[in-house]
């Protein structure tokens, strides 16, 4: 029988889309027009269908125009823009969803001249061909990787330029869970648009508050026989596997059902697609589902009438970007509503002036700058939504700053019923204290604007001082932590790297002397000497080279936050001594190819910027950190600027000569957090010692995830065997069998996909491979007699499985040593006064990962329905004895970085318990209390090779008693009576029946344990 990807996972697909309501069409159908694969009889139907102006000859123009469109090297930006219209001849209905088609079909061939290849699944609405869906088998070796490389290669080729273009939407999945943590994601179902290069893969997973309102439609026996008889494939039909497969909750389904039914494919086609021109060429972005739930949760609160709250999405989420997003998305929201939408981004410094309108303008957004109160009270005054000759939709990007004590613009201003007003407050935790005048003048400005405030982390309490934040920007609208960007691959772990400073006694004395002969002097002037500064430097610029070296990359920046803006200027020019002063023409370097790998046998020359307010113009600024973006500067030397708001992905080493607090210290250790090719970390090299104040910044963090999430700590082979010897190992290979299920390879896939354990896999992989040469043996010898003993080829088809479960773990395990860095440093510096060398090397483990790891360890336990279990008892004790050391509110980064492998040690093994638990359940129709039974009875020994014989006997025992109970509503009162009856089974079973020597103590024993559990449920359901 079939088990292999069609069978397990493209067919139960289609059958899923069909139920989100797509009309499957036969491969002999397939219709249409071989240069873009849109299909011409469906598109001109459904074309004429929803434009009624228009008739055949027009609609074929449009098809000939979309054709040529789709050659464009634009990435599709032009057929995207028709294809989102509203105005003059629509491609989809946006208005009325329901009034397009939508269809599916299966190895669509994509072909221009003699290369071509065929998604798995294609997605058709009014004929063209949006999206597709690849899928492989649980367990193959590569997961989604093999696919992605594939689409690149494919994507990046002008044979497919026309199909590259028209994609929107690409789902990848192999039907396992995602096993987060992994850089590169392997194994589960993932989503993406079209790229030339580079493509990126993005994790979907479903809110609560915000799930899916469409339900999911029946299908009838005649839709699916066809697909199976379409597909060749109707030998599955009645096999339990497919039965399975076709659940809707595989993550293969459920990400389709994220993404396809109505509402969601309408909102993804309409508004989270975006073009982005980047300093390496322009790119397609789809909005991350962080930013999708955000733009659900705004409109929700908006309808119920709420008018301000905060969106705390962790640093590297993509802020601006959901700003961009629901800018289109409110425009319509309020359209609707027969009122102007007109947009602001409001930031509290110019250097965020300049990256925010850079990011908007990048998209596509037309930016009005705000520097001043005259600017802003005429832009207020302006009627609609845009005011410039583009017809491009605007944002109007405010510098509050700007906004002086005499800045008092409400009393200028008459309100307009038609405008609403919509605030985007950037750094919602800074610079915004009520109690000074830019936020009350921006307030009073339009008392009934929309205020929505951004964050990238929490709103501390402690910081905010004497006011509160919530009480100021409203509650919560959407939260999205750092664990889970983590997890998502958005962003990475920290490393600190502690830097010793032999030079404390040497600094002690120094700072006496000077205080003798010359008073109090600061302790910025000693930093920003020469004598302090240089050895500084030689340790930056080693430390930099020696980390390229180590991972053969040229391409990997640094960035030092430097002590003062005087010792910035000092290093730089130190910097320019050591390297040579060095013209950066902004022009010339933009122009020229960045260095990518590194060779040993260069001499390392250096380039680096120095960036402050007060150093060259913005101008000159922004463009040596677009060449700082490029790869064509090395290092940046900063005081205060680039600390917030700058994201680029090479820099992976953050040099911190300062001590840095709260906020601003969780933004600024998040510069070195963006994803960059197979990086697992970025660095942090810690100079100053931040850990008091990292320790203090991580406490007023779990103190708001405690306020937000609650608190954790309240919920708690021989060739000449004989036929004897082989039917021995034949029983031997059933026990290791028992807690699996070998009548459903489906069900059998899934159990192994649970399996962390590598051990318990080689036992199982060792057990299946023994079967196999049994089989083989039984074939040689002649012992015919055994042949029926087993089905081997279901065996065989169990080991493939589990082969390819534990070639998956060799997979992942062999990517972590490839991508491995030794950060092995080479820290011998001269024998100066000042002298630098790294100590330690440790994560950086901020709270919201220690809380979602108790978390989850918590629910696991909570999960296991044998709390009676050693095993269980054993790993909760141990779990509370890590917090009776330790007062949870109290931790400090050290009692972090040494709880986190204890907490994710207790929760794999309460996983695995919980696995195996689960599995004994299934082998008794999922009920709990013989579960427990048989556990009770293997752990008093004796009964260890006979899981079989005691499965058998205890499903007898559980089939006579349900039936007797079900047949007589009195038997559980009466409990004395019950023990006898349920005595006379047990004796019947398991003597009569299996055979078993077991004494009288032993049957007692067992009658009672059983009647324990009957008793127990009976007395609980009563009192429910």
């Amino acid at each position: 029988m079939a088990f292999n990807e069609d069978s397990r996972v493209k067919i139960p697909a289609i059958l899923h889309l069909i139920r989100l309501g797509f009309t499957y069409i036969p491969q002999s159908q397939q219709y249409r027009q071989e240069e873009t694969n849109i299909f011409e009889g469906i598109f001109t139907e459904s074309i004429l269908k929803i434009n009624p102006h228009l008739n055949e000859h027009g609609v074929k123009r449009i098809l000939d125009e979309i054709t040529l469109e789709l050659d464009f090297e634009d990435l599709g930006r032009k057929f995207f823009e028709r294809l989102i219209s509203d105005s003059g001849n629509k491609l989809i209905d946006f208005q009325n969803f329901a009034n397009n088609s939508f269809h599916v079909t299966t190895e669509l061939t994509c072909k221009n001249g003699d290369e071509e290849f065929r998604p798995d699944i294609t997605i058709l609405i009014n004929g063209m061909p949006l999206a597709f869906i690849e899928v492989k088998k649980p367990h193959n070796k590569e997961g989604v990787i093999a696919e992605r490389t594939r689409i690149n290669d494919r994507f990046k080729k002008e044979h497919f330029r026309r199909f590259a273009n028209i994609t929107q939407l690409m789902v990848f999945s192999n039907n396992m869970e995602y096993e987060d943590g992994i850089v590169d994601p392997v194994f589960g179902a993932f989503y993406t648009t079209a790229a030339y290069k580079d493509l990126q893969f993005n994790y979907f997973r479903e809110d609560a508050e915000y799930p899916v309102k469409q339900g999911l439609k029946s299908i009838s026996e005649e839709q699916e026989n066809a697909i199976l008889k379409d597909t060749n494939l109707m030998v599955i039909k009645h096999s339990p596997e497919f039965n399975t497969n076709k659940s809707e909750y595989t993550p293969t389904h459920r990400i389709l059902t994220s993404l396809f039914s109505r509402e969601r494919l309408s909102f993804i086609l309409k508004y989270a697609l975006a073009y982005v021109e980047e300093e390496t060429g322009l790119e397609k972005h789809i909005m991350r589902y962080p930013q999708l739930f955000a733009t659900l949760a705004i409109v929700q609160k908006l309808s119920e009438g709420r008018t301000k709250g905060i969106i705390w999405h962790t640093q590297g989420s993509g802020k601006t970007a959901l700003a961009y997003y629901n800018v289109k998305f409110l425009t319509d929201f309020y359209q609707k509503q027969q009122v102007i939408a007109k947009f602001y981004f409001v930031v509290d410094r110019m250097d965020l002036l300049i990256q925010a309108s850079t990011e908007f303008s990048n998209r596509g957004l037309k930016v009005n700058q705000v520097n001043s109160r005259q600017e802003f009270v005429a832009d207020l005054k302006v009627i609609g939504a845009i005011h410039n000759d583009s017809g491009l939709p605007e944002i109007t990007v405010v510098n509050i700053q700007k906004f002086s004590l005499d800045s008092t613009v409400a009393t200028t201003l008459d309100y307009d019923i038609r405008i609403q007003r919509v605030f985007f407050l950037d750094e919602a935790h800074r610079s915004y204290n009520p109690k000074g005048n830019y936020l009350a003048n921006l307030i009073n400005s339009d008392k009934k604007a929309v205020k929505i405030a951004l964050t990238g982390t929490p709103l501390l309490r402690e910081v905010a001082g004497d006011y509160d934040s919530k009480a100021l920007f409203g509650n919560y609208i959407h939260k999205y932590y750092y664990n889970m960007s983590i997890a998502d691959g958005y962003t990475l772990r920290l490393i600190r790297e502690e830097i010793e400073g032999k030079f404390k006694m040497e600094m002690k004395e120094l700072m006496e002397q000077i205080k003798v002969l010359h008073g109090e002097i600061p302790k910025a002037k000693i930093y920003a000497h020469p004598k302090f500064a240089e050895p500084l430097l030689d340790y930056i610029v080693e430390d930099l080279i020696q980390f390229r070296r180590d991972q053969q990359d040229a391409t990997l920046g640094g960035m030092v936050v430097c002590d003062s803006s005087q010792q910035a200027k000092e290093l730089f020019r130190l910097f320019e001594v050591r390297f040579g002063e060095q013209e950066l023409d902004a022009g010339v370097l933009l122009a020229a190819e960045p260095p990518r790998i590194y060779r040993t046998h260069d001499i390392p020359t250096l380039k680096a910027a120095l960036i402050l307010h007060d150093e060259n113009n913005k101008g000159i600024r922004k463009d040596l950190v677009k060449v700082y973006k490029k790869g064509n500067i090395d290092l940046l030397f900063v005081y205060n600027m680039l600390l917030t708001g700058f994201d680029a992905k090479r820099l992976k080493k953050l040099y911190l000569a300062r001590v840095i607090q709260d906020h601003n210290l969780l933004q600024t250790l998040t510069r070195v957090n963006r994803p960059y090719k197979k990086y697992k970390y970025g660095y942090v090299v810690d100079f100053a010692d931040i850990s008091k104040a990292f320790n203090r910044t991580n406490k007023l963090y779990f103190d708001e995830l405690q306020e937000q999430l609650g608190d954790e700590m309240e919920l708690y082979s021989n060739l000449f065997k004989t036929p004897e010897e082989i039917q021995q190992e034949i029983q031997e290979i059933k026990e290791i069998l028992f807690q699996f299920d070998t009548q459903n390879k489906e069900i059998f896939s899934q159990q192994i996909r649970e399996i962390t354990d590598k051990g318990t896999l080689i036992q199982l992989v060792k057990a299946l491979r023994t079967a196999k040469e049994l089989k083989n043996l039984i074939a040689l010898n002649g012992y015919e007699a055994l042949d029926g003993e087993v089905d081997f080829e279901v065996w065989n088809r169990l080991l493939i499985e589990a082969q390819n479960r534990l070639d998956n773990i060799n997979y992942v395990e062999n990517l972590g040593n490839e991508d491995s860095t030794t950060n092995i440093i080479n820290t011998a510096l001269e024998e100066i006064v000042f002298q630098f060398i790294k100590v330690s090397e440790s994560e950086l483990v901020l709270a919201d990962a220690f809380k979602d790891i108790l978390r989850k360890t918590r629910e696991t336990l909570r999960d296991n329905f044998d709390q009676q279990d050693p095993d269980f008892v054993s790993l909760r004790e141990e779990l509370e004895r890590i917090f009776k050391k330790k007062n949870l509110s109290e931790v400090t980064q050290q009692d972090l970085a040494e709880n986190m492998p204890l907490l994710k040690k207790i929760h794999e093994k309460a996983k695995e318990l919980n696995r195996e638990n689960g599995n004994l359940k299934s082998k008794y129709s999922q009920d709990e209390k013989f579960a427990r039974v048989h556990k009770r009875l293997m752990e008093k020994g004796g009964m260890t090779k006979k899981q079989l014989q005691l499965q058998a006997a205890l499903l007898k025992v559980k089939s006579q008693a349900d039936e007797s109970i079900q047949n007589s509503k009195d038997i559980m009162g009466n409990e004395a009576f019950f023990k006898r009856y349920m005595m006379q089974l047990v004796i019947k079973e398991f003597k009569n029946e299996q055979k078993m020597a077991i004494d009288h103590p032993t049957t007692q024993g067992i009658n009672q344990l059983i009647v324990n559990e009957y008793i127990q449920q009976y007395h609980s359901s009563s009192l429910r």
